[in-house]
């Protein structure tokens, strides 16, 4: 184990991935994308705004932490743009939106993986635990594949779901070698299964891709999870959450239809959705496993305002119904900006962290035997700057 890993305390604090890109990532996303800015001027730029993340996760007290996914425009779409063979803007979505689609061969050459400088910049600038999320194969081949524009290339949903975590294997490896300690794997189409309207078909979400069975489904996204960790020697997390678009979620519905599924997957930690209504529910933990940890997300980012540190706290305390404090890892339900459209402010962002690592030191020292009510009194006693979190408006 890292030693970094070694040194986390109680009740570790921990971002999903993405944080909001302020109005300047994004001039620079686009400056860069559109071949407007050379490449070494971009990265350059890019560099000093993304430690700029870094040190607002560090500022905001958070112990595992990212980049804030700031070089990407979207946390799969940077991947499908690199390895090529994806054609813009010919799958239909949710209100006419247009997604990519695989058309072509995926190229990949392992002697240069994709995102190893992105993973050794943010080690390099950080004393805490480094994690680096990657989209899982799952999701890209029931994304991006159609039966009607990806045949010619990948005659199957198998064939191009092989590739793929052939490919994204070889990227998590990369990434542990360039300093990571943490692995995450993305994937919020498995947890639209626990929406029993979308598993039956009930409700059709036309950017979701074709699906068969349920259990079928859920099988073949774990086995292909298993195979892009196999050999990572890293603390690996799988976050499923219910996805965020302009702060809403597509589904809802608890974890209990598809959590022996989940639980298939060879990760440390399950990284799960709490805070926002209709999701998981601390329920769902009942038979949770005792050597596996769970991430529970307690800090809605959907809805605009910022949980005090007691709300928080009451929301670990229902998990600690079902599982142990030394399970337990704190996070908000998802990133906060999985898109560089999404709507939330980063100053939004900032205070949630704040307020999620104010309540993992609320927690921590309640384990230590101090009393929870004088700390709370000792708390609203203090400077103004530690009772107070800016309310964000929509």
């Amino acid at each position: 184990m890292p030693h970094r890993l070694k040194k986390l305390p109680l009740f570790p604090t921990q971002v999903i991935g993405s944080l909001p890109r302020t109005q300047s990532v994004r001039a620079l996303l686009f400056a860069g994308k559109e071949g407007r800015m050379k490449p070494k001027e971009f990265e350059a730029r890019m560099d000093e705004h993304v430690i700029f993340a870094i040190r607002l996760q560090e500022l905001a007290g958070i112990d595992i932490l990212s980049d804030g996914e700031w070089r990407r425009h979207h946390y799969v779409e940077e991947f499908t743009d690199r390895v090529g063979g994806f054609q813009a803007d010919i799958i239909v979505g949710r209100e006419g939106i247009l997604f990519p689609g695989v058309v072509g061969k995926m190229r990949y050459d392992p002697s240069e993986p994709i995102f190893y400088r992105d993973a050794e910049f943010l080690v390099k600038n950080t004393t805490r635990v480094p994690k680096f999320a990657l989209p899982s194969p799952y999701i890209i081949m029931r994304r991006y594949w159609s039966p009607a524009k990806s045949t010619d290339a990948y005659p199957t949903r198998e064939s191009f779901i092989e590739h793929l975590s052939e490919i994204l294997h070889h990227e998590a490896m990369a990434v542990v070698q360039a300093g990571v300690d943490v692995v995450q794997l993305d994937d919020p189409l498995v947890t639209y299964f626990c929406d029993p309207d979308y598993s039956s078909r009930k409700k059709v979400l036309a950017d979701t891709g074709v699906f068969g069975d349920m259990e079928d489904e859920l099988a073949l996204a774990i086995t292909h999870i298993n195979r892009v960790f196999e050999g990572v020697r890293a603390r690996r997390q799988l976050h499923c959450c219910h996805a965020v678009y302009k702060r809403r979620s597509d589904v809802l519905g608890h974890y209990t239809p598809i959590l022996g599924h989940l639980l298939q997957a060879e990760v440390q930690d399950l990284n799960l959705e709490f805070a926002y209504a209709g999701t998981g529910k601390f329920t769902d933990l009942r038979k949770y496993p005792s050597d596996r940890g769970i991430g529970v997300g307690c800090v809605d980012v959907r809805l605009a305002p910022v949980p005090q540190p007691i709300e928080i706290l009451r929301r670990i305390d229902g998990a600690l119904k079902f599982v142990s404090p030394q399970q337990v890892l704190m996070n908000p339900d998802c990133g906060f900006a999985p898109h560089h459209g999404e709507p939330p402010q980063i100053d939004e962002a900032f205070n949630k962290l704040k307020a999620l690592s104010e309540a993992a030191s609320l927690l921590r020292r309640r384990a230590a035997g101090e009393d929870l009510r004088a700390l709370l009194r000792k708390r609203d006693n203090g400077p103004v700057s530690h009772r107070y979190h800016v309310r964000m408006e929509e």
